[in-house]
């Protein structure tokens, strides 16, 4: 992939002035990332998955300089911020539960759990065994939402297929939102997603310009969200962790890079070069 200062250049001209707008004005800029898939790698247990260290490292190097860091995750907060040792990150917003959770400054603000989702929690067992959900399907309660997993079976994608149908009717029927993502199917309050709350951040901190990266169907709305801020005259950078040819979200991302790892660098590489500060013009 081509680079320019240790940067990966983004294949569109819109993602390319986006990370010309965060790289000339460090100060105003917006960088948000997700934490599955992107600051950790996907495990088989959500609750082993851990930061990479060179993410963190690259977060802290960039906290001084990035008028405002955040993670966007469906994770609850605190989770996030004890599994990506985020406290150690100065001045990083962590917005969980897909923005209806804030943390920052050791801080949590969060919402009341919806009446909707107490029925669902109680009536899930049964749904699940009307629907012969296989061994190895697991429930991940997150507190403010409920996630179904099927990633320990021995056929994900047709567990999957198996219950889709009963856990969406229980969203309708309990007033919830089901948003898919990789072998998971998870039962949340509507109005909360990573679009609504990237736009609300960038608005609430005046940033001038805006990166998001994500890896997964969750992500999707951040995604458009950057499109749409970038179509009301705020530039800003899509960055996909992941292959770019994978399913629903090929060609969302104006940028892509390999997994964790990928991101890892690409923070790097962007506190190294807006640590330079300004460049004097080429003669």
């Amino acid at each position: 992939m081509a680079q320019t200062q240790g940067i990966p250049v983004p294949a569109t001209a819109a993602g390319k002035a986006g990370l010309a707008a965060l790289l000339a004005a460090p100060a105003g800029a917006l960088i948000a990332v997700d934490f599955d898939g992107t600051l950790a790698p996907i495990v088989a247990d959500p609750a082993d998955a851990r930061a990479l260290p060179a993410a963190v490292s690259a977060l802290r190097a960039l906290s001084p300089l990035a008028g405002t860091l955040a993670v966007v995750t469906g994770r609850p907060a605190l989770k996030a911020v004890e599994y990506g040792s985020l406290n150690e990150v100065p001045g990083i917003i962590v917005l969980g539960h897909y923005g209806t959770q804030r943390w920052q400054d050791g801080e949590l603000f969060a919402p009341p759990p919806p009446e909707g989702l107490v029925v669902a929690r109680e009536r899930l067992p049964a749904v699940l065994a009307a629907a012969a959900a296989p061994e190895g399907t697991w429930v991940e309660d997150k507190a403010e939402a409920i996630a179904v997993h099927t990633r320990r079976t021995a056929d994900p994608m047709g567990a999957l297929d198996a219950i889709r149908a009963p856990l969406l009717r229980l969203a309708a029927e309990t007033g919830l939102r089901a948003e898919p993502g990789r072998l998971v199917l998870e039962l949340r309050p509507p109005g909360a997603d990573k679009g609504t709350a990237l736009e609300k951040l960038a608005g609430q901190r005046g940033a001038t310009a805006v990166m998001f990266c994500g890896d997964d169907l969750g992500d999707r709305p951040a995604f458009a969200a950057v499109r749409r801020m970038r179509a009301a005259g705020r530039p800003g950078l899509a960055v996909r962790s992941g292959s770019a040819e994978v399913g629903e979200l090929a060609g969302e991302a104006d940028l892509v890079v390999d997994g964790p790892e990928g991101v890892a660098a690409l923070l790097a590489a962007l506190a190294a070069e807006m640590g330079r500060g300004p460049q004097p013009a080429a003669p």
